[in-house]
């Protein structure tokens, strides 16, 4: 698991007991979440934009402001929720939230609080369409190498899956994993995808959406299709 280690434990631990069973689970985060810890400014805003439950978190901290926060994905939603904000969940991709915001023409401007590293340029899209929207980066994802662990894992050539849920992220791995005809990549999206079809892994799947569900299935699913494959190999 190369996500920020509390949201690959709770990735992890969303996974269906019996499905998950005989598999070691791995964690080696690739990136680190540092808040900015900066104030942040809310004058004259009438609304929020949340593209992952990390920014709504690191935003919580430095305001106790509670506007309307309108989030990629249901996790952010959820997370933005329980911290007070009044969230609503408006697509599963950046994409898909601007041509909502801009269908919907919410009170504005809007604020989108979000990491040094993103993706999909909301605040700039939405200025030129006609609502006013901000930036501010409230925390920054830092790379870290992979774990001594993770390392003796890759280099013992058995069998690995990976997924792999940025771009940023997929592309420190692919620079950093070596030989991987031995991994089982499985990507959140093309974007993800992207930077590993480079390698001459021995799978690359993208998952059929960009949500932690879709992706914990395609998870499941590597690992049965494993264990299929390691029973057929005792039975011969």
């Amino acid at each position: 698991m190369t996500r920020p280690l509390a949201a690959a434990e709770s990735f992890v631990d969303g996974l269906p007991a019996g499905g998950r069973a005989g598999l070691r689970v791995i964690y080696a985060p690739l990136m680190e979440i540092r808040p900015a810890r900066a104030p942040v400014a809310l004058q004259g805003v009438k609304g929020v934009i949340f593209t992952s439950a990390s920014g709504a978190e690191a935003a919580s901290r430095e305001t106790t402001a509670r506007l309307p926060a309108y989030c990629v994905g249901e996790r952010t939603a959820q997370a933005a929720a329980e911290l007070g904000w009044q969230a609503e969940a408006l697509g599963q991709c950046a994409e898909e939230l601007t041509a909502a915001l801009l269908q919907q023409r919410p009170a504005a401007p809007l604020l989108h609080l979000r990491g040094a590293h993103t993706r999909g340029s909301i605040a700039r899209r939405l200025t030129e369409a006609g609502l006013p929207c901000g930036e501010q980066i409230v925390y920054d994802q830092v790379l870290l190498p992979l774990t001594a662990e993770a390392q003796a894992a890759l280099a013992a050539q058995t069998d690995v899956i990976v997924p792999l849920f940025s771009p940023r992220t997929a592309r420190h791995f692919a620079n950093l994993c070596g030989d991987a005809s031995h991994l089982h990549l499985i990507a959140l999206s093309q974007a993800v995808a992207e930077p590993l079809k480079g390698l001459n892994c021995k799978a690359l799947r993208v998952s059929k959406a960009p949500d932690a569900p879709a992706m914990a299935a395609a998870v499941l699913d590597a690992a049965a299709q494993l264990s299929r494959l390691e029973g057929k190999g005792r039975a011969e």
